[in-house]
């Protein structure tokens, strides 16, 4: 019987490890205006995937103020927020190419946009927008957070549909994508 649980537990062991996206997150440094650089970086169906940002915090400030509604948001802080990859990435209809690419928002009240854009420079500043660098934009998901998040934070949930997650204050806007297609 014991024989047979190591095994099983074995098994298990490899699947969980075998199906799991790794995430690593590194602090790249402090921007001009004091928000944390981090760099986080996902394996998502054999793509490597890293989104670098600034990560600016609300500090009683509201919402509305620092992610306009009806507005490109650089979301983040200081140079543009960038997300790399190795392997095609599938946006709604929007496809990137191996390579690097800014990420914009568009906030709204009942749906955000996200906008994926060509990087003009390494270290393109966020703002102002360059709509002649836009690839394309994507509807995302707009849900609310229970419990108020202070700093921006940009995740990728993996799943059976992996999505890009940006949470900030009470806001949480999500979009799917494909990866390695």
């Amino acid at each position: 019987m014991k024989l047979r649980q190591l095994r099983f537990s074995a098994l298990a062991a490899v699947l969980i490890v075998g199906t799991a996206s790794a995430q690593q997150t590194v602090v790249t440094g402090t921007g001009d205006g004091g928000s944390p650089h981090v760099k986080s970086t996902w394996t998502i169906n054999g793509a490597t995937i890293s989104i670098e940002y600034g990560r600016p915090s609300l500090k009683g400030r509201p919402e509305a103020q620092l992610m306009p509604t009806g507005t490109t948001w650089r979301t983040g802080a200081d140079v543009a927020t960038t997300i790399t990859t190795d392997k095609p990435l599938t946006f709604g209809s929007t496809t990137l190419a191996a390579g690097s690419y800014t990420i914009n928002t568009e906030p709204g009240d009942k749906e955000w946009r996200l906008l994926l854009g060509k990087l003009g420079s390494p270290k393109q500043w966020g703002i102002p927008y360059p709509p002649n660098l836009e690839i394309g934009r994507v509807p995302m998901k707009l849900d609310h957070a229970a419990e108020s998040v202070e700093q921006l934070t940009i995740t990728i949930d993996p799943g059976k549909t992996p999505s890009v997650r940006i949470a900030w204050g009470r806001t949480v806007a999500s979009v799917p994508f494909r990866a390695g297609t």
